[in-house]
Parts: structure tokens; C-alpha cells; sequence
């Protein structure tokens, strides 16, 4: 989608999706994440939320889209709790690796010890 801008705020957890060219305006959507450091480095999204009026516009795919080719610039897995992300995921094998059950195992580990976050 060229009509919106994707923002990474790695210190909030929040990969936002703007309307191109307002910096200061309202996210359109987002997808809550945070970094997992062991067994290994990697992006896990828990959370993906597009505002009710701005649905069927491809905002939720573009953030899924741009989440993987973040962690593929990085050299990073992404280990997806998010059930969007889950879909998306299996619907684009190509842009998507599938996690290793041992990273995905730690991903769920950590949520559950942290559960006061999400």
C-alpha cells in the first residue's frame, strides 16, 4: 500500500501503520510485539489492531508484511502469537519462515511470565 507508512517504535513495542506523509497523524493500526533474546533473537507479535474505519484496506497485511521483512533485515525469526500474524504467516510461506517449535515455545513461555503486559 503506497497510501501508508509503516513505523517501527521498538521501544514501545508498536509497528504503526500512518497515512503517508502525516507524521503526527493517528495510527490507522498496529501490531504489539516484543524482542525474545533466547534461545535466540527474534520479533514476536501478539497483538494486531486496525481501527474499525480503516478495515479491508490492507493495513493488517502490510504490518504482517513489513514485521517479517524487518526481522529478515535483521537477521532475526519472527515467532508469531498473534493469530492475524499466524494466518497471514501461513498464507505467505515465501515471506513468512516458519518458526522453530523451540522458539515458539519460548516465545509462549514469556508471555505467560509476563502476562501483565499484554
Amino acid at each position: 500500500m503506497s497510501d501508508i507508512e509503516i513505523r517501527d517504535l521498538r521501544d514501545k513495542g508498536l509497528l504503526e501503520a500512518h497515512t503517508a506523509g502525516e507524521p503526527d497523524g493517528k495510527a490507522l493500526g498496529y501490531i504489539q510485539y516484543f524482542v525474545l533474546d533466547a534461545p535466540e533473537t527474534a520479533l514476536v507479535p501478539v497483538h494486531t489492531i486496525v481501527e474499525p474505519e480503516n478495515e479491508g484496506r490492507g493495513i493488517a497485511g502490510s504490518l504482517a508484511r513489513e514485521l517479517y521483512s524487518m526481522a529478515a533485515r535483521e537477521g532475526i525469526a519472527v515467532a508469531p502469537l498473534c493469530p492475524f500474524v499466524v494466518k497471514w504467516a501461513a498464507r505467505h510461506p515465501g515471506e513468512a519462515p516458519v518458526a522453530p517449535p523451540e522458539l515458539m515455545a519460548a516465545a509462549k513461555r514469556a508471555i505467560v511470565a509476563n502476562p501483565h503486559r499484554w
